[in-house]
């Protein structure tokens, strides 16, 4: 029997991570799960004082991290499994499991990501939005051997078929056309959170087609940005499509 396939998708928040979550599931053989190590770090950190649904989060999703992955790593239900992770969630935890899954390293340009988050959680650090994190990340993956592939969210969104064909490359699965488009509305696999993260994918049917902001940028969010830019453009460095 074929080994199960696991990708990890490391990514910061507003990072179309849940656009290529609703990708994955609309292939027979993957099963998609919604950041499993969520309750985790909320648990571990003060982000369960400002996170929106913190308590249904702790409710719904096992806090123990450790116990988490384990189970990651042994489900064998579905030939592929899709793991939607946010990196700032890997909080503590040995990444030793790293070496036996496909690691996809998901950005997006903070100029636009930035505003964004803000909406929800008003004036993030540069803990909550995972940038540092993505390029700790990547020097651990490179330093213990492990090739990651990167994704930059615009460059998915300008051209998503070449961008998933690469990927399902990378992973050794046929790219499936199915992942182009879905229904519209929530799907059953999405975390209790949706509802305040999930408005923008729940209208939509696919891929959305790239469109630069617009609206000028909030003056309170630049010295972050500029915390932020030198880590998206190390990454910028290794990314396809």
């Amino acid at each position: 029997m074929e080994k199960t396939k696991r990708i990890c998708l490391w990514s910061g928040p507003r990072n179309i991570s849940t656009t290529l979550m609703y990708s994955f599931a609309q292939r027979q053989d993957t099963k998609v799960v919604d950041e499993p190590l969520y309750a985790h770090y909320l648990s571990n950190t003060n982000a369960k004082e400002y996170h929106p649904g913190t308590q249904d989060i702790l409710d719904t999703l096992d806090q123990d991290g450790k116990k988490v992955i384990a189970e990651m790593m042994t489900n064998t239900s579905s030939p592929v499994f899709f793991f939607k992770n946010m990196t700032h969630h890997l909080l503590n935890l040995d990444r030793g499991f790293m070496k036996e899954v496909y690691n996809v390293i998901l950005t997006r340009d903070p100029v636009e990501m930035l505003p964004s988050f803000d909406k929800v959680i008003h004036n993030p650090t540069i803990e909550d939005v995972g940038y540092a994190k993505h390029t700790e990340l990547l020097d651990y993956m490179e330093t213990n051997n492990i090739k990651p592939i990167v994704l930059d969210s615009k460059r998915v969104l300008l051209n998503p078929k070449k961008v998933l064909t690469q990927l399902c490359d990378f992973i050794g699965i046929p790219f499936d056309e199915n992942m182009l488009h879905w229904q519209a509305g929530s799907r059953p696999e999405d975390g209790v959170w949706a509802k305040y993260w999930y408005a923008n994918i729940h209208k939509s049917t696919g891929y959305l087609a790239y469109k630069p902001k617009t609206e000028t940028f909030p003056e309170h969010l630049k010295p972050l940005l500029n915390q932020c830019k030198p880590h998206y453009n190390k990454l910028l460095k290794y990314a396809i499509g």
